[in-house]
């Protein structure tokens, strides 16, 4: 019950051995019925005990408007997760749940009620693929995660390799070769490096290569390949380069970086070593740099 969840979380809140609630369920009855109860116990523990620290709410698929809006009035962070990058896709996970009305249609009023200037601006917006379930590629989840980015403001996309046996038999990833499957920790992880490309280095989805199936290689991570093709942006000069440029050399991120425009400041810069980097970074680095 919400009063038992309530309480339970309060007395590991009184003890410091937790920080903050993720609350999520599956769905019984309706997806308002089982809100209903998500909202019941964050309203216990936002009025009864007055707790004001971090909460996070999954808005399930299917979730009124009213319910949405209430799960703002109280959350730090909501989520909904997509699962599928498009239509087609979602339609071989699920013949319960409509993509563009309880998902695509969910995260836009999301994310009109948190904008700037709005009710609940500040409340931060997750959602999750779930990567190897449906018959997506890797491409159609780059693009997607660029749009909700983009266009929706999401804060951040995770991804979920899938694992066989949990669905009903007759989702895509069911069927699918064993090495495949076995790959699909590894095809988590490059997503993962795509999602940083585009977050962090505010790199566009067209960017970033994929092989002619649509899926990222293996075998190499995003950047280097963009590398690899782009020689002519290269050798990067390491004292006069901008910040976006240094971002652009395999191994070299944000701190990294931030390192390169410090020391140069004060001195020239005469190798990577100089400013912490070695072993393999420094050796993958250096190929592309030159300390002119």
């Amino acid at each position: 019950r919400p009063e038992e969840v309530a309480n339970m979380f309060t007395d590991y809140v009184r003890r410091k051995h937790i920080h903050g609630l993720f609350l999520s369920s599956g769905i019984t009855k309706h997806a308002d019925h089982a809100m209903d109860r998500m909202l019941a116990t964050a309203e216990i523990l936002r009025r009864k005990y007055r707790y004001r620290g971090y909460i996070h709410l999954k808005v399930l698929p299917g979730a009124s408007d009213g319910a949405i809006e209430q799960a703002l009035s109280m959350a730090s962070a909501v989520s909904l997760n997509v699962e599928a990058p498009t239509k087609s896709s979602f339609k071989k996970m699920s013949t319960t749940k409509n993509f563009e009305r309880d998902i695509v249609g969910a995260i836009k009023r999301i994310s009109a009620l948190t904008a700037p200037g709005n009710k609940y601006a500040g409340v931060k917006q997750s959602t999750q693929f779930i990567v190897g379930a449906s018959d997506e590629t890797d491409r159609d989840i780059v693009h997607a995660t660029h749009r909700l980015y983009h266009n929706w403001k999401l804060s951040r996309i995770y991804f979920s390799a899938y694992q066989r046996g949990l669905g009903d038999g007759n989702l895509p990833g069911e069927h699918r070769p064993a090495e495949e499957n076995s790959n699909l920790l590894t095809r988590e992880h490059r997503l993962y490096q795509c999602d940083f490309l585009l977050r962090q280095y505010k790199w566009q989805a067209d960017e970033l290569s994929f092989g002619e199936n649509g899926e990222l290689p293996l075998d190499v991570d995003p950047k280097q390949i963009w590398a690899d093709h782009h020689p002519e942006f290269f050798p990067v000069r390491l004292n006069c380069a901008t910040k976006d440029d240094l971002l652009r050399v395999p191994g070299v991120g944000p701190v990294t970086a931030r390192r390169i425009l410090k020391f140069r400041r004060e001195q020239k810069l005469t190798a990577l070593s100089q400013v912490g980097m070695k072993g393999k970074l420094l050796a993958k680095a250096s190929r592309y740099v030159v300390a002119a």
